[in-house]
This record gives structure tokens, sequence and C-alpha cells, in this order.
């Protein structure tokens, strides 16, 4: 019989290794029986498969799953996936930090690209201001772990994020939700869709708002000013289609999201050991830290704002049962304005006023081939034009005013294709490869003032270049997968990650002239075999993979230093690649439903990550390195008890406990932002009255243990030693009405 697996709908999650979808227990009528796990459909290799089919490393979430587990914005899922980090970025509540497999990029600065992909339907969102997204009105959540070279867009090289909203139904459909919490915290959220102009018309419609609202964790102690790591987001999707018969459609989407949320706190962790601070604070030892990990002491403006909008269309045709071509173009825009208060004091020690803004349009063509017979596949083309840039005004002790602004230009064209071969009935081989042609041009233009105002250039002029670099590479991928059993597959792979490189904008080409070289790209070899298994008569699902990864030339942001003509120190943000690196790991996810009423899921992951080369004046220093943000253990056990009850309701009674093992979130290694292992404690209570109504109570971090996410240590040049605190003990209470 022939297969009708072509994805008509949204479709780009790629090539690695498999792991399981949070299922949930099949529901009535949907032919399954009541007491096993349900698999979940994706769209791995741009085509629609079950999650335990596709050999792909990756965890899909259904909407039920994240409302269960309170996954309210993509920074939830952390402890959900394995040798997954990702967190909102220092001062930030919407700027998002993202590694997996110990790949990613912490620096936000424009020329600086991520290196895990984040996608919402099916477009690349390329800056990380505003792409932590909050969870509202979505279809699925996909998480895709190692190299996604060759059929996903830009900048995957350590894996890949796709945000996939609800689609356009027939049938008019949606639902209203209101959260309260401590802390003040008021969420609502809504959504409606269907046919638009009666039945049959061809022309469907959906809108999805969001409002989230919460005081802050902390409050800034120095003149009153109010609260600290509140939250205050808006956000807005609509959806508009029109449909001819079932081969032909056009799908317009319209997204926004306003944040001004305000100043993200941070604690000063030790006090300011610069001698200037202890002119400005005499005889008090430049203020001691303060309890609170939340609570601070700033002059500067609660300014932190971020808008970011987008704009596409996707065109869907199906001349027959065989062959679908794809086109989707979109446009996208963020602006950010930020106040960065390094040293968290009032006096101007190291105080930071940040402006991004951020324009991109791509364009994406796919042609997906299925014939039911031995060969399937999707050959594409994607091109990407984007400009990022900004201004950064930095005030070092109200006595050295430096302004670094530019913009970085980024013009990327790909030829992409991936196949299937069913070489015999149980062994399959996957092949793919991805030509990319990209350049960077790079404006800088960073100078000095006389004072705080910034209007009086002193004639200091630390970078001033125009340059472009291109940059070419070709990423393959080949598997084999061989199905054992009916309920058991095992798989091999290797694939190639690749991100560009280009030129550090924070250069200083007076003090530092290397600073003005281009750094290089860099790449993953990733090796990796693994199995997915279904046991037990489908209530135990089990999935393994070990991977093998050899990174090269790898980008780091550094801040350091420089010495001046007078024998100073001065603040200096370099750039550069450390060389290489070895990343070995194990992954397993599993979901076990021992009887009618409990499900045990979660994960478990291992990473060992080594520097092979880091060349530091001349020496290589690898052994004295580390990995950022790759804690050696982590994992998650989620434990769930339901019943149906007499009423016709349901009620569902989790717990989660979560534990990663020491992290060090910044390159310069420093051990008092190292965080050590930790372990938090969630649990929800879900009742569901009807197909309509059902309420949940929420607890996270019940413990309210203290753990950092990332810091700075600036303490050479300017004495900072601050660090970032994840959520304090929180709770809320749901209460959602479905249609």
């Amino acid at each position: 019989m022939k297969r009708k697996n072509l994805s008509l709908a949204i479709g780009c999650v790629l090539v690695a290794t498999a792991m399981p979808a949070w299922s949930q227990e099949a529901p009535s009528g949907s032919g399954a029986k009541a007491t096993e796990l349900e698999t979940v459909t994706v769209t791995a290799r741009k085509r629609e498969e079950t999650l335990q089919d596709v050999p792909v490393a990756v965890t899909a979430f259904t909407p039920q799953t994240l409302d269960k587990l309170n996954i309210r914005d993509l920074g939830d899922l952390g402890a959900q996936v394995p040798n997954l980090t990702i967190y909102a970025a220092r001062g930030s509540t919407s700027t998002v930090t993202a590694y997996i497999r110990g790949v990613g990029q912490a620096d936000p600065l424009w020329g600086v690209d991520p290196g895990v992909g984040i996608y919402l339907d099916d477009v690349y969102i390329a800056r990380p201001q505003g792409a932590l997204l909050d969870v509202f009105d979505v279809e699925r959540i996909e998480v895709l772990r190692g190299p996604q070279g060759t059929l996903y867009g830009k900048n995957t090289i350590g894996g890949a994020i796709k945000y996939i909203s609800r689609g356009l139904p027939q049938e008019t459909s949606g639902f209203a939700s209101v959260t309260v919490g401590n802390y003040g915290q008021l969420d609502a959220k809504a959504a409606i869709g269907g046919e638009i102009g009666g039945k049959d018309s061809g022309v469907r419609g959906r809108v999805a708002v969001a409002k989230m609202s919460r005081d802050g964790f902390g409050e800034n102690l120095y003149n009153n000013g109010g609260d600290v790591s509140d939250k205050d987001i808006t956000a807005m999707r609509m959806q508009l289609g029109a449909y001819s018969q079932d081969d032909f459609d056009v799908q317009f989407a319209l997204d926004w999201m306003d944040d001004k949320s305000g100043v993200r706190g941070g604690k000063m962790l030790a006090p300011n050991t610069n001698a200037l601070a202890n002119v400005v604070f005499p005889g008090t030892s430049a203020i001691k830290p303060l309890d609170s990990r939340y609570d601070i002491r700033s002059a500067m403006p609660n300014v932190n704002d971020t808008t970011m909008k987008g704009a596409s269309v996707t065109v869907n045709w199906r001349p027959n049962g065989d062959w679908a071509f794809k086109y989707v173009a979109a446009l996208r825009e963020s602006d950010t304005e930020t106040s960065i208060d390094f040293d968290q004091l009032p006096a101007k020690i190291a105080d930071v006023r940040a402006f991004y803004s951020d324009r991109q349009v791509s364009n994406e063509l796919q042609v997906n081939y299925d014939a039911g017979g031995r060969a399937r596949g999707v050959t594409g083309l994607y091109f990407f034009n984007g400009d990022a840039g900004g201004q950064v005004l930095n005030n070092f002790f109200n006595l050295s005013f430096g302004d670094t602004q530019g913009v970085v230009n980024t013009k990327s064209a790909a030829l992409y294709t991936d196949w299937t071969f069913d070489l015999t009935e149980r062994l399959k081989l996957d092949a793919g490869v991805r030509y990319t042609d990209e350049d960077k041009h790079a404006i800088a233009h960073n100078i000095g003032y006389t004072d705080a105002t910034f209007t009086k250039p002193n004639g200091v002029v630390a970078a001033n270049f125009n340059k472009t670099i291109n940059f070419k590479n070709v990423s393959p991928r080949v598997s084999l997968d061989y199905q054992v059993t009916s309920d058991i597959m095992a798989y091999a792979l290797f694939s190639r990650g690749f991100k560009s490189g280009g030129y550090n904008i924070r250069a200083n080409t007076t003090a530092v002239p290397r600073s003005g070289q281009p750094f290089d790209d860099e790449s993953v070899d990733s090796f990796e075999i693994g199995s997915k298994m279904a046991l037990l008569d489908n209530r135990l699902f089990l999935n393994l993979s070990a991977f093998h990864n050899k990174y090269k030339d790898i980008q780091l942001s550094v801040f350091t230093q420089y010495i001046d003509a007078a024998g100073n120190p001065q603040f200096f943000g370099d750039f550069t690649n450390a060389g290489r690196g070895t990343v070995n790991g194990l992954e397993a996810e599993y979901q076990w439903l021992p009887s009618d009423h409990w499900l045990i899921s979660g994960n478990l992951a291992w990473l060992d990550t080594k520097y092979n080369e880091f060349i530091d004046g001349g020496v290589n220093v690898a052994h004295k390195q580390r990995f950022t943000n790759a804690p050696d253990f982590s994992g998650a056990l989620n434990v769930e008890w339901r019943s149906d009850l007499a009423n016709g309701g349901n009620l569902s009674v989790r717990g989660t406990y979560s534990y990663q093992s020491e992290v060090w979130p910044t390159t310069d290694l420093s051990p008092i932002i190292m965080q050590p292992g930790y372990g938090l404690l969630s649990a929800g209570v879900t009742y569901r009255h009807n197909d309509a109504w059902s309420f949940s109570l929420q607890g996270t971090n019940l413990a309210d243990e203290e753990y950092r996410t990332t810091g700075y240590n600036l303490v050479t040049a300017l004495g900072v030693l601050t660090g970032f605190y994840g959520p304090p003990r929180q709770y809320m209470l749901t209460a959602r009405y479905d249609f």
C-alpha cells in the first residue's frame, strides 16, 4: 500500500538519533488500548512519521504534556530533554541562551550566531533577543539534539528547537485560561479559530493572544527603585489560510511580542575589589553583597524592553499523491533596549546601555517525493538575508566612556537534499548533504567620548572597519537503521554541523590589533549509535543513544583585559577560536505505564567534554579549560497518578525531580560563579471536569533551591563579580475552558 507521509503541515526536524515523545495514555476512540502509550507524529525529515520510527534525536511535547509538566516557556524544557541547557541570558527575561550536548553560544551581541537554532513554525529566529518563547496555543514543541545541517536552515550545529503553533481547524474551536499565583502572577491566554464565511468556504483563520505578568522576585533598594526580575509580556499570533480542495493552500501568519519586564536582578558575589570603587565608597569595602539573590542597588533606569514581530506566507501544492511542493517566505524584526549594571551598585562603575536591532528575510523551497516505493526524500533551496546591529554605551567609573556600534549583514544560500532508501524490508539507508555559501559583512565603529552624555568624541578610535568574508561548507549526513523486531529499531549515524565565522564587533584594533581579524567557522563531526524500543505491549518506551563528537575551531566570547600605556588593566571583549574539543555522551529517555493509573517517565544523560587544543599566548592550555553549560550528569524523573472519577471527570497528580551536576556557565571559569550540582522539585494536580473545564494547581522549585544560571567575572579590570539566579519557589492556580 502506498505511503501517504508527505508532510503537508510544517516540517523540518531533521537528523540525528531518536528519542520518544512525551506521550499520554491513548485517548478513547483512538483505536489504541487504554493502557498503552501513544506515539506522537513528528516531521523530523520534512515528512510525517511517528517518533518511534524515525532515526532522529528528538523529544516532542504535546499540548497536554506541556500543561501537565507546567512548561511555561522554552526555558522550562531543560530538565525534560537530555543534555539541554537553556535559560534567560544574564539580565534579561526573554533573551535565550541554549546549549545542546555542550554546543551553543552565550553571547547575545550581534555578529555572534547562536549554536542552537530556534524555529517558529518553520521560520528560523536569527537573534536570541525575544527567542525564549512563551508557551501558548501550541501544537507541539520538538527538540532535536546533535548537528542538524542537512535539512535545517542556519546555525543548527548543536541542535534545533522547533515551536509549532496550533494549525487552522475547519471546525470552530478555541480556549481561554487564567492563571494566578504568588508574586502577583496573573496570566491570561485565549485563542479561537475555524472556518470563515460559512462551511466549505475554504478560508480558515485563528487568533491567539497572551498576557503574562508578575511582580518582581526582588526590589531595587536604591532610592525605592521598584521591582526587579518582574515579568510583563504581551504576545499575539494571527493565521489566515485559503484552501483549494486537498491539493493547494496558502497560509499567512503574523506574530508579535512585547517584553516590558524590566531588569533581571543580579547578585554581587563579592565586594568590588577595584581601587576606584573604594574611592567611591570610602570605608565600606566597596559595599558588601546583599543577602537576597534578587535585590539590587542600582541607579540605572529599569529598562529592558524587547519587541519582536514576524510575518510569513506558506504555499503548499500537491499535484498528485507522489509529489508535494512547499514554499515559505518570512520577514522578522526585533528591537531591544536594555540597561546592564554590571557592578550592581549606585555608582557608575560598570554601567552599560545597549540597543539591539535585527531584520531578516528568508525564503525556502521544498520538493518532497514519496511514491510508496523504496526511495523517498526531499530537496530544497534556502536563502537568508539579515541585518543585525546596534549600539552599546559603556561607562566605566564615570571616567571612561566607550561606544560600540555597527551592523553585520549575513547573506546565506544553501542547497540541501535528504533521501531514504529501503535496502531490505528491515534495513534502511538515509543520506543527505547540504551546501552553504555565506557572506558576512561587518561594519564596526568603536570610539570614545569625553563624558556620560556620549555626545563629544574624545578622538580615541578603538575600531573602524568595513570588511566582508565568505564561508563555504559541505555538510553530509548518512545513517543506517535496522528493524530488529517490530518493536525494536537500531541505528548508526554520521552527521556534520557547521556555523560560519565572522568579526568581533567589540574589537579594539588600536590596543589589540589582532581583534580586527575574522574568526573562523566552527564544525562538529558527530558519530552516533542508538536504539528505539517499544516494549511490554507498548507499556514501555525506552530509547538509548551514545555519541562521539569531534568539535573544531570552537567559537568563544571571552571578557578579559588588556594593559594600557600607563600599565593599567582595561576591559576588553575578545572573541576567539579555541581550537579542538571532544564530546562523548550517553542519553536515555523512558516512559513506563506499569498500570492503568501510573505513568513514570523521564531521562538520564551523561556528558564528557574536554578540550584537546586551546592556544593562549602561543601555549596549549587545554588541560586547564572546561566546556561551559555542559554538566557531566543530568536527568529528570516524573511520576504521575491519574484516575477517572465517578462524575465523569479525571484527576491527575504529578511529582517531578530533576538534577544536574556542576556547571561552569562562563568561559572565565570563575569558581565562585560555577554552580555546584543541585536538584529541583516540582509538583502539580490537574482536575478535568469534562471536555470543556479543567483546573490545575502547580508548584515549581518547591524547596526554594538557590542556583546560578550565569554571571560576570570582571574582577581584574572592573572589580565586578556578579551572579544571576534561577526563579524561587512559585505556585499557581489555572482555570481553563476549551470549546
